[in-house]
């Protein structure tokens, strides 16, 4: 039962990414959250780092499309600077904003990921259309008091989670 919020990657960070390994399991569109997997909430604008991560990801020829649900404001002011793909206000882990980002990409869910802080919007919303979802962990530890609340619970999966990862290696 709780298989459907584990990552199929579990990451620190959007820069451990492994790009190549993506590009090898023919990925070809990365849905991204913004909100404590780019930049902390409170940070308007992508900081050098993830530009410069974003650039590359461009260059190796993904497709990307920003999937938050943050405000159309919020979003649009993010995206100023990167020109990407973008759904605002998208109710993850409501399906539509995913298959609106992959209609936006051209990608089927076989060729897209999803990069994201969060199990109950991010990874869950990936994994019921079978996209290839990678948990990072959040970047602020400073969120509204529902997140908060919801990374009690997220706790609990990820020891499942990593418990099932050691029985695995073991076996």
């Amino acid at each position: 039962m709780l298989k459907k919020f584990y990552p199929d990657l579990k990451l620190k960070a959007i820069g451990d990414v492994d790009l190549d390994f993506l590009a090898r399991k023919n990925i070809k569109g990365i849905i991204l959250d913004i909100d404590n997997t780019l930049v902390p909430e409170h940070v308007k604008r992508a900081d050098k780092k993830v530009l410069r991560w974003i650039e590359k990801v461009k260059n190796m020829g993904f497709k990307l499309c920003i999937v938050s649900n943050a405000s159309h404001k919020r979003v649009s002011k993010f995206n100023e600077n990167l020109g990407l793909h973008a759904v605002h206000k998208a109710s993850k882990p409501r399906s539509r904003s995913f298959i609106r980002a992959m209609d936006l990409m051209n990608t089927k869910p076989m060729q897209t990921a999803v990069i994201g802080d969060q199990i109950f919007t991010d990874i869950y919303g990936g994994n019921k259309l079978g996209i290839f979802t990678i948990l990072v962990n959040p970047i602020d530890k400073k969120e509204i008091i529902g997140v908060r609340l919801k990374r009690i619970l997220e706790g609990i999966i990820l020891t499942r989670y990593q418990n099932n990862l050691q029985r695995s290696k073991n076996k």
